[in-house]
């Protein structure tokens, strides 16, 4: 015998996804800074935003991935609510780098999840030819000779 389902109908995964992107959005971090103008240490609570991803919800809701994948994402009833959590994931990600919240370096490695890639721009070196001493010496060294 299967396990229940953790949300019976489509609208009340719906009420949950809504609920953790809510949850996602109001994160309180403890800060710590040193004020100079006041020679001590002052603290404060702020409030900051976490990227929504499939995989935080599962762990938000008590759910394995593969549970939900296998559960949810399969059943052609949830299939519209699965897919705009997909794209409301990406649309996040994408949001918090073009705002800043998330670091650019990070682009490739978010970014890369929801099947976007780095693009790699050619460089005039990169396109011309090797004059014959370079050719020579790059062949040498693919012999084993140097």
């Amino acid at each position: 015998m299967s396990r229940p389902r953790t949300f019976k109908t489509p609208k009340s995964l719906a009420y949950a996804w809504e609920n953790y992107k809510a949850w996602c959005d109001n994160q309180t971090v403890l800060t710590h800074d040193f004020s100079a103008k006041n020679s001590e240490f002052v603290s404060a609570e702020l409030r900051r935003s976490v990227t929504c991803t499939i995989e935080g919800f599962c762990v938000w809701a008590g759910l394995s991935r593969s549970a939900f994948y296998d559960t949810y994402a399969s059943d052609p009833r949830f299939s519209d609510i699965v897919t705009r959590m997909r794209e409301e994931s990406e649309v996040d990600a994408r949001h918090k780098f073009e705002l800043g919240v998330i670091d650019p370096k990070l682009a490739a490695l978010w970014m890369g999840r929801h099947g976007y890639g780095a693009k790699q721009e050619s460089t005039l070196a990169d396109q011309r030819e090797d004059d014959p001493i370079t050719r020579s010496l790059k062949e040498a060294q693919e012999n084993g000779i140097i």
